[in-house]
């Protein structure tokens, strides 16, 4: 983590001693221009001295010059250079207006007045993140022009997105005692945009501070609570490391791999992450005791690995070979999760010291810049660099800035998968990407063109989640006009922000008379599958804040407005006397389960529960039941080592129990299918059923061989009507589907 603010040497009034500061940055990096490096630090005193003076500070208590050096400390851990270091000295004065840019120029040259220009283009950030905001550094005009300006700054010097992150860290540091609505604010725009905009340059050393802090002021209590639990057990997870640190190092000695280990901290916002993800407790978290391996070479890395698989068993599923695959920041090391001594699980990373040092420091840990080019740039550089050129090329052809935040955070944190094009180029995706947010990657024009895909030779529906290894070919036709259907989110055609921004900017292009006639079409034909009839139109288009219902069509053809938004508001609308689909009106049926105890098991009928004896479960761990011999259930914890055994051996004898607490309540509703017959045409209707996890109630299939058609009514129980919205469109996607409906009683 980065460090806190330093303990600076002050003289008799109270001032920091610049002098001794200044030897302190020397011992730490190399100073080009030692005096240059002294005069901007006295510069930056004096007008701050002065501003106290005047009493014109920018807040209470506040220093320009304190802030200045804590950002240069930042900056010299990150290993960047004295040019970088003299502007974020000076950057709080420019940004007050009380020294211009003319003037820092004459003094310090091109390189720093262009580097605190570019910091404060990166303001237009700000004004975006909150549009409400008065006037930010005087560019409440003409922000998107500031934007890209800020894009194509920090595309030619990085540093300037340095230098901003720097200024963030200290100010997200500087706000714990500032009143809420600001400490709120600052922990918003860090967590939203600044933290990731880390993630994405690899910069782990600024991105653990950025997440734990604006996590601390966002969401206290949840912090609190596991920091509290992280303290608790601290002794005894620091004696458990200790130990398995001394058996490793050990093992790895014998086998002459000369390794440095250490135990590695957990970050706050990473537990609290995983637990909402995976839907666990703390106590389920395996990365709270964890080891980190730094190794000279890739090879040893791999043999590492084998050498802590042979010492101790590797959980299935927990093994995430990153070197082979890395991260889109570029980030790369070997994760596995074994069942360490005493039967706790931990979790092990595996990496090279230069791995290491490119997820501290991310795109520091080698940048060149233009005019300094030797020719051998780094692939990693190369990558990140794209990846905000790829941002001003977005901003460019969709000229909103709306969606800037979630472009920065998307696709943060999640997994990636690796595609091959025909010619063998790698394109990087998120997990769950179809061939429609493929062809977008490789191009725009193919996204439009898109038709069909071979994944691996065999032609697959442009829903199929694409996996790592795939080999993806497009299959275009010249009408080059996509498909409104992909805007559905219930159809599963996008998963990336990238791919539907360009589909909404191409219906956005078209004439607003096929706008509204397909956004008619759209909503008409969602209302007819959910049985919603006799709405007042205008009166919805209000409440979708649409000032007539001409407008709403529009929006809704254009991809503004989601249909399946517009009739859950229409639904809402509805007298519930005219008997129209409301699931509240229905009776709920809550699922039946037999309990002893606190414990519910699910699926079973009454069967006897014990605790085992061996992990002694407790209310809050995730457990799991195993059925035994004349003896019903016993119940385990999941890390437990004697239930893994069973789950490997004997997965047949495995249920799902949970701790005691009110069931969610779901509700039955009747579907009406018509098809035309085929082979398959039932399995391929129970595997969307499951897929959705809803449960059948029943089933009944009717087929008339006359006209070869087949009526099919399903009762299932659903949770919500966008469950059930997306239920149907995912059965209406289906070959040989001629309607799909709610059948109203």
């Amino acid at each position: 983590m980065v460090k806190v603010r330093e303990d600076y040497a002050v003289t008799a009034d109270g001032q920091v001693d610049i002098e001794g500061w200044v030897r302190q940055i020397a011992a730490q990096t190399r100073l080009e221009n030692p005096d240059q490096f002294r005069r901007a630090c006295e510069l930056s005193a004096e007008i701050d001295l002065r501003a106290v003076q005047e009493d014109r500070l920018w807040a209470p208590g506040a220093s320009s010059f304190r802030t200045g050096i804590e950002m240069a400390q930042v900056l010299v851990e990150l290993h960047l250079d004295q040019a970088c270091l003299v502007a974020a000295i000076l950057y709080r004065a420019v940004r007050e207006g009380r020294i211009g840019l003319e003037e820092i120029r004459g003094e310090f040259g091109d390189e720093v007045a262009r580097l605190i220009d570019g910091v404060g283009q990166m303001a237009a950030i700000s004004s975006i993140h909150h549009p409400l905001k008065g006037n930010v550094l005087g560019q409440n005009e003409g922000q998107l022009d500031n934007v890209r300006k800020m894009l194509v700054t920090m595309i030619d010097d990085v540093r300037v997105a340095l230098i901003k992150l720097a200024e963030r860290t200290c100010a997200l540091r500087a706000v714990k005692n500032a009143v809420y609505e600001k400490r709120m604010r600052v922990a918003r725009e860090v967590f939203d945009i600044y933290a990731p905009l880390a993630h994405r340059l690899g910069i782990g050393h600024i991105k653990w501070e950025l997440e734990d802090l604006s996590f601390r002021y966002l969401h206290e209590t949840a912090y609190k609570k596991i920091a509290r639990q992280l303290d608790e057990k601290r002794l005894d997870r620091e004696s458990y490391i200790q130990k398995v640190l001394r058996d490793l190092g050990s093992e790895l000695r014998r086998s002459g791999i000369n390794a440095e280990l250490a135990g590695r901290a957990k970050h706050i916002y990473s537990i609290w992450r995983k637990m909402r993800r995976k839907g666990i407790d703390f106590s389920q978290v395996y990365d709270v005791r964890a080891v980190r391996i730094l190794v000279p070479e890739m090879r040893d890395c791999y043999a590492a690995l084998g050498i802590v698989h042979s010492l101790w068993r590797h959980i299935p599923n927990e093994f995430d070979d990153y070197i082979a695959n890395p991260k889109e920041n570029g980030y790369q090391s070997l994760h596995t999760a074994v069942i360490g001594p005493e039967g706790k699980v931990m979790e092990v990373q595996i990496r090279t010291h230069h791995m290491h040092e490119e997820a501290e420091l991310g795109v520091c840990a080698h940048w060149l810049y233009k005019g300094t080019d030797t020719g051998n740039r780094s692939t990693g550089y190369e990558a990140k660099i794209n990846w905000l050129r790829q941002v001003l090329e977005w901003q460019e052809e969709l000229g909103d800035l709306s969606g800037l935040s979630d472009h920065l955070t998307s696709d943060i944190g999640s997994d990636r998968v690796y595609v091959f094009t025909p010619e063998g180029h790698v394109v990087d995706l998120p997990q769950g990407a179809t061939p429609v947010d493929f062809a977008y990657r490789v191009h725009t024009e193919v996204g439009h063109a898109c038709r069909g895909a071979r994944v691996n030779g065999r032609i697959v529906p442009l829903t199929y989640p694409l996996k790592t290894g795939d080999q993806v070919y497009i299959l275009t036709s010249n009408n080059q006009a996509p498909s409104r259907d992909w805007l559905n989110p219930s159809l599963g055609y996008i998963q990336t922000s990238r791919a539907r921004a360009k589909v909404t900017h191409w219906f956005k292009q078209q004439n607003r008379e096929q706008n509204i006639a397909d956004g008619r079409a759209i909503l008409e034909d969602e209302f007819k599958r959910l049985s919603i009839y006799d709405v007042d139109l205008n009166e919805l288009a209000r409440k979708v804040n649409q000032p007539a219902a001409d407008d709403m069509f529009a929006a809704i053809g254009a991809g503004d407005l989601r249909p399946t938004h517009v009739a859950h508001v229409g639904q809402q609308m509805l007298d519930p006397r005219e008997k129209q689909l409301d699931l509240k009106l229905l009776g709920n049926r809550n699922r039946q389960y037999d309990t002893e105890s606190d414990i519910q098991i699910r699926g079973v009928g009454k069967l006897k529960t014990q605790v085992a004896k061996c992990c002694k479960p407790l209310p809050g761990d995730a457990i799991g039941g195993y059925i035994t011999v004349g003896r019903g259930v016993t119940v385990h914890r999941q890390d437990c080592l004697t239930f893994l055994h069973h789950k490997e051996y004997e997965p047949n004898r495995i249920i799902e129990v949970s701790w005691g607490g009110q069931p969610e309540a779901t509700y039955p509703v009747d579907i009406e299918i018509q098809a035309y017959d085929r082979y398959g045409l039932l399995r391929d209707i129970t595997e969307v059923l499951t897929a959705s996890r809803s449960n059948v109630l029943s089933l009944n299939t009717l087929s008339d061989p006359d006209d070869n058609t087949a009526t099919m009514l399903v009762t299932v129980e659903i949770h919500s009507l966008e469950q059930l919205a997306r239920l149907l469109a995912q059965i209406r996607n289906l070959p040989n589907i001629i309607e799909v409906r709610r059948k109203r009683s």
